[in-house]
């Protein structure tokens, strides 16, 4: 009886490795899961901070586009006999493409106007927007797919549309003041890292 006790044994503690394999199996299978789900939680987080970053950089550039463009027509508008010149010159010089090569037939009717007028302008910027096309899904960001007179990828490397309204009131020479409304379509292009304007279309 005593011997069949002693072969028993060995059986009855061959089996305790079997299970504490089993057992440290599992801890295993766990531990490579949990390593998988904080690899994914990493890799998830660094690509929404690298979404948050992108979202920041375009709102920070339409700020600059729209700054730009509140800036050019805040010349514009405040065009007065007394410093019609230095006005067309920096109005000018903030232009790009076929506006600049065309801006004596854009810009001279309402230097001419100031001049036969005599007027005493002044003007004030009222909204400035960035105008958004949701169509055309192939378009590369800030660029209007409809629009000819978008500068080629070559020269800019984007351009928005920014949409100014603004209301300025001309006091002329003996005259009663005259309030006019602006409604503008601008199209403000990235050259090499400077906001210019390339386009100038008036809305009604």
């Amino acid at each position: 009886m005593s011997g069949a006790h002693e072969v028993a044994s060995p059986d009855e503690s061959a089996g305790e490795p079997e299970r504490d394999g089993g057992v440290l199996s599992g801890f295993g299978v766990a531990s490579a899961a949990l390593a998988g789900l904080a690899l994914f939680a990493v890799v998830l987080i660094a690509v929404m901070w690298s979404g948050h970053r992108a979202a920041e950089a375009e709102r920070a550039y339409q700020a600059g586009a729209m700054q730009a463009a509140a800036e050019w027509t805040g010349l514009l508008i405040n065009m007065n006999a007394d410093n019609v010149e230095a006005s067309m010159a920096r109005l000018r010089d903030g232009t790009v493409g076929e506006l600049n090569s065309g801006f004596e037939a854009s810009i001279a009717p309402y230097r001419d106007i100031v001049r036969t007028l005599r007027s005493s302008t002044t003007g004030r910027v009222e909204s400035v927007s960035i105008e958004a096309l949701h169509h055309d899904l192939d378009a590369r960001p800030g660029q209007r797919p409809d629009s000819p007179a978008a500068l080629p990828s070559a020269v800019a490397a984007r351009t928005d549309t920014v949409l100014v309204v603004a209301t300025s009131v001309s006091e002329n020479a003996g005259g009663t003041p005259t309030t006019v409304r602006w409604n503008l379509r601008l199209g403000v292009s990235d050259i090499d890292g400077t906001a210019m304007i390339s386009r100038l279309e008036s809305l009604r």
